[in-house]
C-alpha cells in the first residue's frame, strides 16, 4: 500500500464518521475480500463468516470516529475487528450450544472456490513469514489469532511456562511487523 492508498482510506473512514454510506460502500468493496477469509477461517463456516462481515461493517459504521492513524492502517484497524467480532461469535455460539447443551461435531469448511487472487497473494506472505518465525512463535500466534485463546490457556495447552509464551507471543508479532510492513500485505 503506498502512501496516497492509506491517505485514501483515511479519508473514506472520515467520511464514513461523517455519516457517508458511498464512503463505507468503498470500504467494504475494496476490503471485503481480503477480511472475509479471516472470517471464515475464525468462525468456521460460511454463514457464520457473514454473519461476522455484517457485524464488523455496522461496527465500522458506528465507531468510524474512533479510528486513530497514529496507532495504524486502515486495513489493520478493520482486521482488528474482524478478528474480535468472529471470536466474539465464536463464543456466544459455543455459550449457546452449551445452553442448548447439544454435541455437535465442529463444522469443516471446504475452501471458497470464488477467493480471490489478492487473497491468496495474502495468505501466501503470511505463510511466508510465519515460516521464518520458528514453530513455537508460530504456534502460539496461530492459537491466539486463530482459536482464540488467552495466553494462559496457551500455556497449558502446549505446556510452556507463561513467561514463555508472552516471550514468543511479543517475539513473534515484533518478527511480523518486521517481515510484514504496514500494507505489505494489504
Amino acid at each position: 500500500m503506498n502512501d496516497r492508498q492509506r491517505a485514501a482510506d483515511i479519508r473514506m473512514l472520515a467520511s464514513v464518521a461523517n455519516g457517508d454510506r458511498e464512503a463505507l460502500g468503498a470500504l467494504y468493496d475494496r476490503f471485503t475480500p481480503l477480511l472475509f477469509p479471516v472470517a471464515l477461517r475464525i468462525a468456521g463456516g460460511h454463514a457464520d463468516a457473514e454473519d461476522v462481515m455484517q457485524e464488523v461493517w455496522v461496527q465500522v459504521w458506528r465507531r468510524a470516529s474512533s479510528f486513530d492513524a497514529a496507532r495504524g492502517s486502515v486495513p489493520a484497524w478493520l482486521m482488528t475487528i474482524t478478528r474480535s467480532r468472529a471470536l466474539d461469535h465464536i463464543r456466544s455460539r459455543s455459550a449457546r450450544a452449551k445452553r442448548e447443551e447439544t454435541a455437535e461435531p465442529p463444522k469443516q469448511h471446504a475452501p471458497d472456490p470464488a477467493e480471490s487472487a489478492e487473497s491468496r497473494n495474502v495468505r501466501a506472505k503470511l505463510r511466508a513469514a510465519f515460516a521464518e518465525l520458528g514453530p513455537e512463535r508460530t504456534q502460539v500466534l496461530e492459537l491466539a489469532y486463530w482459536e482464540g485463546l488467552s495466553q494462559s490457556e496457551i500455556a497449558e495447552r502446549t505446556g510452556s511456562p507463561l513467561g514463555t509464551v508472552k516471550s514468543w507471543t511479543r517475539q513473534g508479532l515484533e518478527r511480523m511487523r518486521k517481515l510484514l510492513p504496514d500494507g505489505e500485505w494489504w
